[in-house]
């Protein structure tokens, strides 16, 4: 069975996004060693994405090309029949059991890429089997919330974590 793992990046104070979905305190930070916080091994091991209409928008507006030409991806909507694009099918209606089949197809795992309110919605469905979270040393004061309204708890346990000389520090969680 494929596993639903949140890769992404938060602020001490837990946000992913400033309040209008502009993430440029995340590019901005200092980095020496070039590093890729194992993003391509990651990726290497993913081959769907999920995310939400308005994270979407966002990765539109990034430089250069869709970035996940080769992977499988869908997109969260409320609004029904969208069309698809070359690279991204939108899904409406009931994304919990969508994402339960699609867990259960033959394949690598996927990447939810966010934002708040589908990783909300994934937390309260007990959908994601992993997270890495790398916390950024940044404060924002508001924003957009890891888990935007959240109506679930959930206990993580530590598998592994790695601190980098920007002071950003990753740990790898499972759900459990």
């Amino acid at each position: 069975m494929k596993k639903l793992i949140c890769y992404i990046a938060a602020t001490t104070d837990g946000f992913i996004a400033r309040p209008d979905g502009n993430i440029d305190w995340l590019t901005s930070l200092p980095d020496p060693e070039n590093d890729d916080y194992g993003y391509a091994e990651f990726l290497s091991g993913i081959d769907t994405t999920l995310m939400g209409n308005a994270t979407y928008k966002e990765v539109l507006g990034f430089e250069g090309p869709f970035p996940y030409p080769d992977l499988k991806n869908y997109v969260f909507t409320k609004e029904s029949n969208v069309p698809a694009t070359e690279y991204v099918e939108f899904i409406s209606g009931d994304i919990a059991a969508f994402v339960r089949n699609l867990k259960q197809q033959p394949g690598k795992d996927i990447w939810l890429i966010g934002g708040g309110k589908i990783n909300a919605i994934m937390l309260e469905a007990g959908l994601i089997d992993e997270m890495i979270l790398a916390v950024v040393p940044q404060v924002l004061g508001r924003g957009i919330p890891l888990f935007e309204g959240a109506n679930a708890e959930a206990k993580l346990n530590l598998v592994s974590h790695k601190a980098f000389s920007n002071g950003i520090i990753q740990g790898k969680y499972t759900f459990g």
